[in-house]
């Protein structure tokens, strides 16, 4: 039998009780993120996208799942999920989720303890998961208000190259290796100007039964209702291809554009911003 390869990194963190765990063994976590209602979660456990690490690799009692930028903790607090190998990620910037029932504020704890004044507390807002919600019509008729001089297309190579060149858009295509990689899983609507991309809604991850959606203006074209468009767009192509969009907003302004778009508010919830 063949043992995967482990980095120096991995055995250091395996004298320190804490496991890498492999596609073919995320069903041991599974039970810790019960009831949670997030894609990126779901992502990792189907082996689509991300890590995830546990204090045992069998009925373990924590566990974290880090993807993009945001990692999410389950179970009993552990100072060591919350802090070790998470330096050494491409990027300096966690968004770090407790569960939303953290027992005696465990995890907060842990988190405010090892970062201090390098972690923020924040408010996010949950957006409701519902599938047949969107109504067709509605999202075509936002599609097109769009103004004249404005070209509104999915994300093609041209667009997918332009998207790794300017810090707004980055994140639009961000997890994927290449754009061959882009083509076969991801998705994406992008509004256009004089060839430039100006605008885009893409999938910042994706899982088995849909897409997270990530939306962007650059900065000299906001408030021209570009977003709107290109979240339609977007949604309407994947009731087309049978995917479901999911949404997570930062901020209020995140949350009135989904309702815009047919989406319902869910709750707000705590995270922390933190500088790694």
């Amino acid at each position: 039998m063949c043992l995967p390869y482990m980095g120096k990194k991995e055995e250091r963190m395996q004298e320190m009780g804490i496991y890498k765990l492999q596609k073919g063994q995320m069903g041991a976590i599974a039970p810790l993120f019960e009831g949670w209602e997030e894609s990126l979660i779901w992502s990792c456990l189907q082996g689509c996208m991300g890590e995830a690490w546990a204090d045992k690799k069998e009925c373990p009692k924590s566990a974290r799942i880090l993807l993009a930028d945001f990692c999410y903790f389950a179970g009993e607090a552990s100072q060591e999920l919350v802090v070790e190998g998470i330096r050494n990620q491409a990027r300096d910037f966690v968004i770090m989720v407790p569960p939303l029932y953290d027992a005696k504020a465990g995890w907060a704890s842990e988190i405010e303890r090892a970062y201090g004044s390098k972690c923020k507390r924040v408010e996010r807002y949950a957006i409701k998961k519902e599938p047949g919600i969107f109504d067709k019509a509605h999202l075509e008729g936002i599609v097109r208000e769009l103004k004249e001089g404005y070209e509104v297309k999915l994300i093609d190579q041209e667009i997918f190259a332009q998207t790794r060149k300017q810090k707004w858009s980055m994140d639009f295509t961000s997890q994927f290796a290449d754009y061959g990689d882009y083509h076969k899983r991801g998705l994406g609507a992008a509004v256009v100007a004089n060839g430039e991309l100006v605008s885009g809604a893409s999938s910042y991850t994706v899982y088995q039964e849909g897409i997270e959606i990530e939306i962007g203006t650059r900065q000299d074209y906001r408030r021209k209702g570009l977003a709107s468009v290109c979240g339609a767009r977007l949604i309407l192509e994947c009731m087309e291809r049978g995917l479901y969009p999911s949404w997570d907003a930062q901020n209020l302004w995140s949350v009135k554009l989904a309702e815009k778009l047919g989406y319902h508010f869910d709750r707000a919830y705590p995270a922390y911003e933190v500088f790694v």
